[in-house]
């Protein structure tokens, strides 16, 4: 017997789901942060001796930019009401693959993750170094090196682009008369 594939269209999500989910994805990652940042400040307090003010510097900072990035996330998953209570809008899906929510969730988890390792050793605080050179990485792969290679048109595709242009402004007279 042979199997056949069958061509299957992914199901959309309504805007009742996606609110559904997106408050389960803001509660989860504000109990990382919160999490993250308690064990660290418990592992602090035992070990008060072995802190640092630079590490509390860090843990400040990186507790500010947890704080941020859940905040843009509930931004965007802001769902909209009618004066009725009626959903008219569920906000921005954030469990959607490949979009800036995904970027957003990561950066959480590495930070979280950090300030857990950290509490063991301060060198874990390197950790955070990846997250410029990923917004370098994605910089580069979506904004300079397209514009550093691009290649120059050749005489033919200029002459071509002449020519669909004399030919859109001929159609766009005719529909204006």
């Amino acid at each position: 017997m042979t199997a056949e594939k069958k061509s299957t269209k992914q199901a959309t999500k309504g805007q009742k789901q996606i609110v559904e989910e997106n408050v389960a994805t803001l509660n989860f990652y504000r109990n990382m942060s919160v999490v993250s940042v308690g064990v660290y400040l418990l592992f602090s307090a035992i070990f008060w001796s072995t802190t640092s003010s630079f590490d509390i510097f860090l843990i400040c900072l990186s507790s500010f930019a947890q704080f941020c990035c859940y905040r843009f996330m509930a931004y965007m998953a802001r769902a909209k009401y009618s004066e009725t209570g009626q959903l008219l809008d569920g906000g921005i899906d954030l469990n959607m693959e490949s979009g800036i929510s995904e970027q957003i969730k990561d950066a959480i988890i590495l930070v979280s993750a950090t300030e857990v390792l950290s509490s063991i050793s301060s060198y874990f605080w390197l950790i955070l170094l990846v997250i410029p050179c990923r917004l370098f990485h994605l910089a580069w792969k979506h904004f300079l090196s397209p514009w550093f290679f691009q290649k120059a048109p050749t005489a033919e595709q200029d002459a071509q682009d002449d020519k669909k242009q004399r030919k859109l402004e001929r159609r766009i007279k005719r529909q204006q008369h």
